[in-house]
């Protein structure tokens, strides 16, 4: 591998690192079941996939080959975190006119 691969690579990594502190932090910080939803759904998402992206990379340039193995994992992951942040959202919605009708 080059300098230029190698950088990319470890940006890549220090990126999706980021996105998921990023997430997490703001799953654990932010006031209610709403917010903390959307934190994580987007941030980590988009973290996942940098180090995934960053993992296909590397395996492709140190190895014979292409590495796709990622691929399926992301492809996985962003066809599954929206369906299911929209499923827990509209749950929890459901919940909280629920809980005003019987007040």
């Amino acid at each position: 591998m080059n300098a230029f691969s190698e950088f990319l690579v470890s940006a890549l990594v220090v990126l999706g690192a980021l996105f998921v502190l990023l997430g997490s932090v703001g799953l654990a910080r932010l006031p209610d079941f709403l917010m903390r939803l959307h934190a994580p759904t987007k941030a980590t998402t988009l973290g996942v996939g940098a180090l995934l992206l960053a993992s296909s990379l590397y395996f492709s340039l140190t190895r014979p080959g292409v590495s796709l193995h990622e691929a399926a994992i992301v492809l996985f992951l962003f066809i599954t975190a929206p369906v299911t942040a929209q499923l827990m959202a509209k749950a929890a919605r459901h919940r909280q006119k629920k809980s005003e009708e019987d007040r």
